[in-house]
């Protein structure tokens, strides 16, 4: 099912965030045009520019920018990761475009957004976590913060964004027949991922420093753990009832200490148990007394493990394009099951 299918949208080639959102809106139906500047098209092999139909624009030519005008005149989208100004000077900005095609959703995508007084100014996903105050939490206690390679800025900030505004923008200009300018910036969708540690400030008492907090491998039962191969297991027993099982099947159950569950004073100690514990088995064998239950465990896999899990494969997590393995299009859409009382007629 492609629930976006009959949508056409423009994209204007670029790299990280935006090519992020085309694939999002190519994976479920939309008809993507990649425009690209001569001589380089989309390569095929790359996950993040799937599913596009390649067009080719001089940008410097005149020619070329009224080609763009002319597919958006008969689109539904565009996007666009320029820094703000460079479209405008194209003579393709919001206001050129949307006099012909008032419908258009004209998606813009940057690190500091549109306006203020960094939007001029170059940047990478680190910069710009770093400013919407999430990179200081990714670390552990006494050490620098660590940036989440580029998933948290450009990706879930950045383009899984500008892909939920795109497909709202979508459904507003269907409804009201009137388009909009999306301006998605990268350092305020960061600190949108971080809402409920915002809330957990307020509510919890979660303390501004790295590594010591329930959630940032603080606790005992919420970090990951080296096991007797070298490899690591995840634990994320944080509800009592999980923890109780953590005990159970480790033998824990019977150590007073681990009573202080929610004890931040005692998670260095029942740490460092814990340590020593997991490094008496394989990960494997950890997974043979582990997984599938209500622990919250699972095992550390790498990016060439993880597609060979039998729950990925059973998921069809991961699947083969021009020969690259790479995850498969998210979320899945399908029709309604209906009951069999609510589809028989009445006699």
């Amino acid at each position: 099912m492609q629930p976006l299918k009959g949508i056409r949208i423009v994209e204007m080639g670029g790299i990280g965030p935006a090519p992020f959102c085309g694939m999002m809106l190519a994976d479920h139906g939309a008809e993507v045009l990649y425009v690209h500047r001569p001589g380089q098209p989309p390569n095929p092999r790359d996950p993040l520019l799937r599913g596009r139909t390649a067009v080719e624009v001089d940008l410097k030519s005149p020619e070329g920018i009224a080609q763009v005008r002319e597919l958006a005149a008969g689109a539904d989208g565009l996007i666009e990761g320029f820094r703000p100004g460079v479209m405008e000077r194209l003579g393709l900005g919001p206001a050129e475009l949307h006099a012909a095609n008032p419908r258009l959703v004209y998606g813009r995508m940057t690190g500091w957004g549109q306006t203020g007084p960094l939007a001029q100014a170059a940047g990478h996903d680190i910069n710009y976590i770093a400013l919407a105050g999430a990179l200081h939490a990714f670390g552990r206690a006494g050490e620098k913060p660590t940036p989440p390679v580029n998933a948290v800025g450009d990706f879930g900030g950045g383009g899984m964004l500008l892909a939920f505004a795109m497909s709202a923008g979508l459904l507003q200009a269907r409804i009201s027949g009137q388009g909009s300018v999306i301006d998605c910036a990268m350092t305020e969708g960061a600190a949108l991922l971080m809402s409920m540690v915002w809330g957990f400030r307020s509510t919890l008492g979660w303390r501004d420093e790295r590594g010591v907090n329930i959630l940032d491998t603080g606790a005992h039962f919420y970090d990951t753990y080296e096991t007797a191969d070298g490899k690591h297991v995840a634990i994320g027993a944080i509800e009592p009832q999980f923890y109780t099982q953590l005990r159970a099947v480790t033998g824990l159950d019977a150590d007073p200490d681990f009573n202080a569950q929610m004890n931040p004073a005692a998670w260095p100690a029942l740490k460092d148990k814990l340590a020593v514990l997991f490094r008496t088995k394989t990960r494997d064998e950890w997974c043979a007394l582990m997984e599938g239950t209500d622990i919250c465990f699972a095992p550390v896999l790498s990016m060439a493990e993880a597609p060979a899990h039998p729950h990925n494969v059973a998921r069809g997590a991961f699947i083969e394009r021009e020969g690259v393995v790479q995850p498969a299009p998210a979320p899945r859409f399908s029709a309604p099951q209906l009951s069999t009382s609510s589809t028989t007629s009445k006699s």
